[in-house]
């Protein structure tokens, strides 16, 4: 609740605040309390509790909810299914309010196979945001690309750039790759179609020109930070030599057993080359896992692509973790197990005891490194510290917590020894962009689906040549000969990406270690 309150309240602040009503079966004096306990700044907004039940009409009445702009339909903790039927039972009340809605509505649900009966039951007033199925996703591209988690940190949150849709006539006419340069401040990267009943495509052709009535999807710090301008003076060098990487197979370790599970192998078989190799590791016996997951739906028959390879054990038992060839996987997935996730503080301990394992085991077995100590010796990394050695481990594998509890990304972020991703609040995020802007859930969509675009950190080798002067508008055009919008970069030495950099007109020497960020078609 209180990261959505915080997203909310960030958005409104360039109206000058608004005002976001709370309405649960709780005591109002007691929500109100603890509301002031969350430490942010509401930057005008006023926020209204009210006591009273969604599911009744007279106390959807007493809170206005047919003036609101957006209403916002919360998970319940503990069980996916209850919450999601009372989800369900609330989306049918609301159909009801005789006067009718001014907003849509969005809905936060706990179990991907429960969103077709809310949307068949809400139609054109739902958006869904399924919590679990998204933060499944990310934890899988993230493990597939190191520092992705932080990018979609800073998209979908409103502290950062985030995506705005809007109609700008005086580009009718123009072709997407001018459309491309022609903000300063803010990156095309998609266009709402008009003429198809407003289809949304990201990353179209060059040769697409804006129709009247289109509207123009950009990445930009506030959704009145950013206005076209005339045409740069760009010139774009030649680049025909063009990097194409294969994809290789990869092995990868589920660490847990997730009320999902079955959802996030189909989605790894589509990601993942040919060859590739799952393990899963939890303390399910075999035969009740493949039981589990054959009654989730999958069908091990239809997979192509990857080898399931099960083993049984404890992820927090030392002895049992060594018994894995924990050195040789690409990347390790640790999963919030399902036996504690009701418990967040519970669920990120487990975590954070079986990330810390596995680093110190992987470090153990790895070749040590040596370092230069700040007394100017030689030392190995080994008798300097055993973050040290962790960290080293690091550069070897990837590894993504699936993390419940704010406080504990701080713990992760410190010891650099894990990518995180934070379930609650980038959940919280993607439902405040949703509740601003419905269309938007269509954008998400495509980005987190297992075909169309993604997210992608490119190489700077795909787009330039050693210590090649070129302005960012340059690198934008250079990767369009890959069929990929550029929207942001991380430098050498930096801890974290730029998305949507300033003065992009401005020509600077990159390094071979430099990283771009990309919205490009999945490989």
């Amino acid at each position: 609740m209180g990261s959505l309150l915080n997203q909310i309240c960030i958005a409104n602040e360039s109206l000058g605040g608004g005002t976001i009503v709370v309405m649960a079966e709780r005591d109002k004096e007691e929500m109100e309390a603890d509301i002031a306990k969350m430490e942010f700044d509401l930057k005008g907004t006023a926020v209204i509790c009210r006591s009273g039940s969604p599911l009744i009409l007279a106390d959807l009445k007493k809170v206005s909810v047919s003036k609101a702009r957006a209403i916002v339909v919360l998970a319940e903790e503990g069980n996916a299914d209850q919450s999601d039927a009372r989800a369900l039972r609330i989306v049918l009340s609301l159909t009801g309010v005789k006067e009718g809605l001014r907003g849509h509505i969005v809905v936060e649900l706990s179990d991907l196979d429960n969103e077709v009966l809310v949307k068949l039951v809400g139609g054109d007033l739902v958006e869904t945001v399924v919590a679990h199925d998204v933060i499944g996703r990310l934890m899988i591209q993230c493990a597939r690309q190191p520092g992705l988690a932080q990018i979609w940190e800073d998209i979908l949150g409103f502290e950062n750039c985030e995506f705005y849709i809007k109609r700008w006539p005086q580009l009718v006419g123009m072709q997407f790759e001018d459309v491309l340069i022609s903000f300063p401040d803010a990156v095309p990267c998609g266009i709402k179609m008009a003429s198809y009943g407003g289809k949304i495509i990201l990353n179209p052709d060059d040769c697409y020109v804006l129709q009247e009535g289109d509207e123009v999807i950009v990445i930009a710090e506030d959704d009145d930070t950013y206005t076209p301008a005339p045409l740069p003076k760009v010139k774009e060098a030649v680049y025909i030599d063009i990097v194409r990487h294969e994809r290789n197979s990869q092995k990868i370790l589920l660490c847990g057993m997730r009320r999902d599970i079955d959802d996030m192998i189909v989605v790894l078989d589509a990601f993942l080359a040919p060859g590739s190799e799952l393990w899963m590791f939890n303390d399910v016996p075999e035969i009740d896992r493949e039981r589990k997951l054959i009654e989730g739906g999958l069908d091990f028959s239809r997979l192509e692509n990857i080898t399931l390879v099960h083993r049984e054990g404890n992820a927090v038992i030392r002895r049992h973790l060594e018994s894995l060839p924990l050195e040789s996987f690409d990347s390790i997935l640790i999963l919030a197990d399902e036996s504690v996730e009701n418990s967040a503080i519970q669920a990120d301990s487990r975590s954070l005891a079986t990330l810390l394992l596995i680093r110190d085991i992987q470090a153990k077995r790895l070749p040590y490194k040596e370092a230069i100590g700040s007394d100017g010796f030689r030392r190995s990394l080994s008798e300097g510290s055993w973050m040290g050695e962790m960290q080293q481990a690091s550069d070897k594998s990837v590894i993504i917590s699936e993390i419940l509890d704010p406080r504990t990304k701080n713990l992760l972020y410190m010891s650099k020894i894990s990518d995180y991703v934070l379930s609650n609040e980038l959940v919280s995020m993607a439902l405040a962009m949703v509740a601003e802007d419905r269309q938007i859930n269509y954008v998400l969509e495509e980005l987190f689906a297992e075909q169309g675009n993604e997210l992608q950190i490119r190489q700077s080798d795909l787009y330039l040549r050693e210590d090649e002067e070129l302005s960012f508008f340059e690198v934008m055009l250079r990767a369009r000969q890959r069929k990929e919008v550029v929207i942001g970069y991380r430098l050498e030495d930096a801890e974290r990406a730029i998305i949507n950099p300033p003065d992009k007109a401005s020509r600077r020497r990159w390094s071979p270690k430099d990283v771009f960020v990309a919205i490009a078609e999945k490989e």
